[in-house]
């Protein structure tokens, strides 16, 4: 009589096990992916595309981690393709095809806004690529800049990466004369700027920040201010990224964690600067186009 009470309750705990098991099996192989491209707009919504190489054979899926819906699976002639999903829409199993299948879904609360800043923590082991709006010219790719300069996106090799953003910078612009000379300091960011300054003997650009932990690009004339250079927040040497635009100017990004005075110095200063500058900068682009292989522009 145990003997039958123990084998009945085993059938029962096999019953009420096999389902969960099943639910973590994978039957089919991993899909081979052709692209992967995310297009952000400007409002933070989030749409993906994969597009899968043809197999005879079911092929697994592994879909950008978010809450995913509104999922469709098409054929190159824009025609629908039987397909099954997991219950947490994790995983798509796409049916044999000739053809290459591509997959596209909406994909919601991963990308956060917190004090006019986007931020996305993005893991996703595959080449993706990131589609922006046009109006969005700088991103940060690891808390490095990245400036778009009239490209669609860019491109994330393998890809573990920090995205962050502002949309829509006021930009600031600041003249500065000296002696028959004009130049224009750019100043873009959501923080105000207040008390700008340039001054020519101690080779310095200083300017109030009146708001914290907002990302501030300075955009300075080359022949005005020449590098190397050092930013300071209240006379504390703070973090900064450096960015050589087109050979004419350089772009200082940050994002200090308290208001206060910014205040950037250079090595030369007009009039000081030096002939030989067009073939430094030169040299310095031949040595950062190798650097440029984590994040490519499109």
């Amino acid at each position: 009589m145990n003997s039958q009470i123990f084998g009945f309750l085993t059938v029962l705990l096999l019953i009420s096990i096999i389902p969960m098991v099943d639910a973590q099996i994978s039957i089919g192989e991993k899909a081979i992916q052709k692209s992967v491209e995310i297009n952000i707009d400007s409002d933070g919504n989030v749409h993906v595309k994969h597009v899968i190489r043809s197999s005879n054979l079911p092929k697994d899926l592994e879909l950008v981690y978010g809450t995913v819906s509104n999922i469709s699976v098409k054929n190159e002639q824009g025609e629908d393709v039987l397909f099954s999903s997991s219950n947490e829409n994790s995983m798509v199993l796409v049916q044999p095809s000739d053809e290459e299948s591509i997959v596209e879904y909406d994909l919601e609360h991963v990308l956060i806004q917190k004090d006019n800043v986007w931020t996305w923590n993005f893991l996703y082991l595959e080449t993706t690529s990131f589609f922006f709006p046009e109006e969005l010219n700088l991103i940060f790719s690891n808390e490095r800049p990245v400036y778009l300069d009239g490209k669609k996106g860019i491109a994330c090799h393998g890809c573990q990466m920090l995205l962050e953003y502002s949309m829509n910078q006021p930009k600031i612009v600041k003249n500065v004369n000296w002696e028959d000379n004009e130049f224009i300091v750019e100043i873009q960011s959501h923080s105000s700027i207040d008390k700008f300054t340039f001054d020519q003997p101690t080779k310095s650009i200083t300017f109030d920040v009146l708001k914290e932990n907002q990302f501030v690009t300075v955009i300075i004339p080359l022949e005005l201010l020449w590098k190397p250079y050092s930013v300071f927040l209240d006379d504390e040497k703070i973090f900064f990224h450096e960015y050589i635009n087109n050979g004419t100017h350089v772009l200082l990004s940050m994002k200090p964690e308290s208001t206060g005075e910014i205040m950037v110095i250079g090595t030369t200063v007009i009039p000081e600067f030096p002939i030989i500058a067009p073939l430094a900068i030169g040299f310095l682009m031949i040595l950062v186009i190798p650097l440029m292989k984590k994040v490519n522009l499109h």
